[in-house]
């Protein structure tokens, strides 16, 4: 009876060690290996099984069968416990995993912020640094009597007031570009445009953004992020793509934003193109904010970014 009792918890702890190992199988990524395993849990819970049926047909029992069924208990018990033991394992990796990437996430994210920050330092300096010599410069030479020069100074003149004028345009477009105002007034969406009418000639390239945002604003750090994304799509497809069409789309739908950049370009091949700088800052950039990117490309056939973060 005693004998019995035992069978039917080792083929109950059996079973339960092969429901246990068969439902890691999606942690360890559908390993050939850890199937085989789960397989063979399964075939000793229908031994044990089998084993139990035999006692009940079989009026005696040799000792021999005694010492076998014990020796099937107690690998039972020892099977499930360590089965027990194995999906703690998996847990805890699990759990470092997600906090490897947090981790990743925050540094990420503590970097990306930083260099927002010597950004706006650097934009500060220049505005209201470099910006104000320029200026009297370009008074002191606007004060300058041209009638009273010769030939050869009133070039001179013109080379030099044209060089400070080109000096104080380029030092307002780098200080527009390392701090953005327009993103800072008005918005992601105002931000993106300006930046592609700035940028993008209309008459080789058509470009259409489209969004429901209107006037809805994000988080300083997500626009942030999208600015300089939209940024580095617009410029890679200016400088590397050929491309002659543009589609931009940033929408909020419940709580995502998505943002869909499309160009029909060269494009390139993803398995055997290696990422540059630039569509690597700007996997880094989705990472920080915990975000999924997707890259869709092939030669000849443009290029597909769709990118997703939760609010």
């Amino acid at each position: 009876m005693l004998i019995q009792l035992a069978l039917i918890v080792s083929v109950i702890l059996q079973f339960g060690a092969f429901f246990i190992t068969i439902s890691l199988i999606p942690k360890t990524k559908f390993s050939i290996a850890w199937i085989s395993i789960s397989i063979g849990f399964l075939l000793m819970a229908f031994r044990r099984l089998g084993d139990l049926l035999l006692i009940y047909n079989t009026n005696t029992i040799c000792l021999e069968s005694k010492l076998s069924n014990w020796t099937a208990v107690v690998i039972s018990i020892t099977m499930f416990i360590s089965s027990f033991y194995i999906r703690k394992i998996f847990d805890l990796l699990n759990r470092l995993k997600k906090l490897r990437k947090n981790n990743e996430s925050r540094v990420l994210s503590a970097i990306i912020s930083t260099e927002e920050k010597e950004r706006k330092y650097f934009a500060k300096e220049l505005h209201d640094g470099l910006g104000p010599i320029l200026s009297s410069l370009k008074m002191s030479l606007s004060a300058i009597d041209k009638s009273n020069l010769n030939k050869f100074n009133t070039t001179i003149f013109d080379k030099a007031e044209y060089a400070t004028d080109n000096a104080i345009t380029v030092t307002k477009e780098i200080s527009n570009h390392l701090n953005p105002q327009v993103l800072e007034r008005y918005g992601i969406v105002k931000a993106i445009t300006t930046f592609a009418s700035n940028s993008i000639p209309e008459e080789t390239i058509d470009l259409k953004i489209d969004s429901n945002l209107d006037k809805l604003r994000l988080k300083h750090n997500l626009e942030t992020i999208l600015y300089r994304i939209a940024c580095e799509l617009l410029n890679n497809t200016l400088k590397h793509a050929s491309a002659t069409v543009v589609n931009i789309n940033l929408s909020k739908l419940q709580n995502k934003v998505i943002f869909i950049y499309e160009d029909n370009g060269i494009g390139f091949n993803l398995k055997t193109q290696n990422f540059g700088m630039g569509l690597t800052n700007i996997k880094s950039r989705v990472k920080s904010l915990n975000g999924f990117i997707e890259i869709k490309s092939s030669h000849s056939k443009g290029i597909l970014v769709i990118i997703e973060f939760s609010l």
